[in-house]
């Protein structure tokens, strides 16, 4: 008797392990399939950055998991990217702070006027307990942060008139895109802002429709804004803080291993990229100026000063006091 229950115990432990075995192997044999969103096209210089990210998880998960990018709004808007990400599809999304504050409002002072003043201080923002607690927000919401520290420069003012001051701005109409963030932001600097596609500025600068736009270099540059504007107006009042997203359901699928890779690397390569596009946007200024381009040293003091009104009007003055406090700012 002993033996026969022995002997039955030992086939059970057999066949469980058998079965493990077997779960296991299956779940190391299953791929993934990752499909990279964004607007930008294929010339930008950060959507080289998604190729090296790419580049790395595949090789690191070997081939487990592959990221397949879409520039120039292959897969559809933003907003439309976001919404499949929510329904679990496998699709990441480049967003910024302003459209992440859909979802948890706090997280739009990162788009705020004159939050920081360089790339450097953004990661300082980023790596804070605040910053943290937006992150485990959004993800109860569904949306998990891969990687914030993706950047594309400075933002300045760009019309065919010279901008000093923010009195030189008022009564211009300037593009801008939609979120409260911003439009709040460029009417109190000054100016009346004007919410349209990026794709449609030419023509609308070109029509007299708007007097200018508020953008990055890598943006201008690669939309041919020196054919229809004279003036770069140097006043950085937005740092260009992006990050890429996936939805929580799609994520929570991925092994744990493929999970920390695909975060590590994302990070890696957007810290590495945005050193890139620091020296890009240099080159293109050069490149507007020599197209017949004129820069203007803006009243940077002058612009923060008028800035401030809407911190008051977010909502937001007493956050970035919070920051600034983490900071030690």
């Amino acid at each position: 008797m002993k033996k026969t229950i022995l002997f039955g115990f030992a086939a059970l432990l057999a066949f469980g392990t058998a079965a493990c075995s077997k779960k296991k192997e299956g779940a190391a044999d299953k791929k993934f399939t990752l499909k990279m969103s964004t607007q930008l096209n294929e010339t930008h210089p950060m959507v080289d950055g998604f190729k090296e990210w790419s580049k790395n998880v595949e090789m690191k998960t070997n081939g487990g998991l592959v990221i397949q990018v879409y520039p120039s709004a292959q897969l559809g808007s933003d907003e439309d990217v976001i919404e499949q990400a929510l329904q679990g599809v496998n699709v990441a999304v480049l967003t910024d702070g302003g459209r992440m504050s859909n979802y948890v409002r706090e997280i739009g002072i990162i788009g705020m006027p004159y939050i920081v003043d360089n790339y450097d201080e953004l990661l300082k923002i980023m790596n804070t307990q605040t910053f943290s607690v937006w992150e485990d927000a959004l993800a109860s919401d569904g949306i998990r942060v891969l990687a914030f520290n993706w950047y594309d420069g400075p933002r300045h003012f760009l019309t065919n008139v010279p901008v000093k001051s923010p009195l030189d701005l008022k009564g211009l109409r300037i593009r801008t895109p939609g979120a409260p963030v911003w439009a709040k932001s460029v009417e109190a600097m000054g100016a009346t802002p004007i919410a349209m596609g990026w794709n449609d500025s030419y023509n609308a600068i070109q029509s007299k429709s708007i007097d200018g736009v508020e953008a990055q270099h890598t943006a201008s540059f690669g939309a041919r804004l020196y054919e229809v504007v004279k003036y770069i107006n140097k006043t950085s009042h937005f740092q260009l803080a992006n990050g890429i997203i996936v939805g929580e359901k799609w994520f929570s699928q991925l092994p744990e291993d493929y999970q920390n890779i695909l975060i590590e690397e994302c990070q890696t390569a957007a810290a590495l990229n945005a050193r890139v596009v620091e020296r890009v946007a240099d080159e293109y200024e050069t490149q507007m100026v020599l197209k017949g381009m004129e820069v203007v040293e803006s009243n940077k003091e002058a612009f923060k000063a008028a800035s401030e009104s809407a911190y008051k009007t977010l909502d937001f003055y007493d956050l970035r006091k919070q920051i600034y406090d983490e900071l030690g700012k």
